[in-house]
């Protein structure tokens, strides 16, 4: 009951400070533009699928994620109100998992606003339901992990801007380096920077396989990115 009250209260500040409103409509915007209007659009390829979107959504969350998780502990790190919030009967889990809570509804709500998109490839031809959803799967779980580090990365910084710069720097290695690496090393280690790499887990669940390994990947990102933020607020409390 904690974890939600902090989660809608977070929420409702999303959409106070115009920050939700943004979010939305750049991700809308930037998704249906290059989905429905520009290069190798749904058009384009002449095919009834959303491919197109989860590749552009891939890289839009990429990007956003660290803007809406960069002032939830920075900033009240620097205005000095999280001491206020943690003398309250709350634990230091609830409010991280409240405030991870906050953020991955706003994430499902900027999804759920495309689901027009799905019901008009549907309408134009043939189309597999089964990616479709397992891509909005992936959507999710992809999410999930990048929260979890926008959150450690906002613990760590009284600096909104150090915050995002922080998790974009701490992901990028998931999102591309560890990518390239496993192109570039062969034998153990490269297939070590293979497992590491996002992409391949994305591109495994938005193909339409679920597979325990690729959640257990997301999950452990999002876990250890959570574990961090509470660690550091335990050991600012004890300061």
């Amino acid at each position: 009951m904690k974890v939600w009250v902090i989660a809608t209260r977070e929420l409702r500040s999303f959409f106070d400070s115009l920050m939700a409103y943004i979010m939305l409509i750049a991700f809308l915007g930037f998704s249906g533009f290059f989905t429905w209007l520009y290069g190798a659009d749904i058009f384009f390829v002449r095919q009834a699928s959303l491919q197109v979107f989860f590749s552009i959504a891939y890289w839009t969350l990429f990007f956003f994620i660290p803007a809406l998780t960069m002032k939830l502990l920075a900033e009240e790190n620097r205005t000095g109100t999280i001491e206020m919030l943690l003398t309250k009967p709350i634990s230091d889990w609830e409010v991280v998992l409240g405030k991870f809570t906050s953020v991955m509804l706003l994430i499902i709500i900027a999804l759920a606003l495309t689901i027009p998109y799905y019901i008009t490839v549907a309408n134009l031809g043939t189309i597999d339901h089964g990616a479709i959803i397992t891509g909005y799967i992936g959507l999710i779980f992809m999410s999930a992990a990048y929260v979890g580090i926008g959150l450690f990365a906002s613990s760590i910084s009284n600096n909104q801007i150090i915050a995002f710069l922080l998790a974009l720097l701490i992901s990028i290695f998931f999102h591309i380096i560890f990518d390239v690496l496993s192109y570039s090393i062969k034998g153990s280690l490269g297939s070590i920077f293979s497992y590491l790499s996002l992409s391949n887990h994305y591109d495994s669940i938005s193909r339409g396989v679920i597979d325990s390994k690729d959640i257990i990947y997301f999950l452990s990102i999002a876990f250890f990115g959570l574990v961090g933020t509470e660690a550091v607020i335990a050991r600012r409390n004890t300061v």
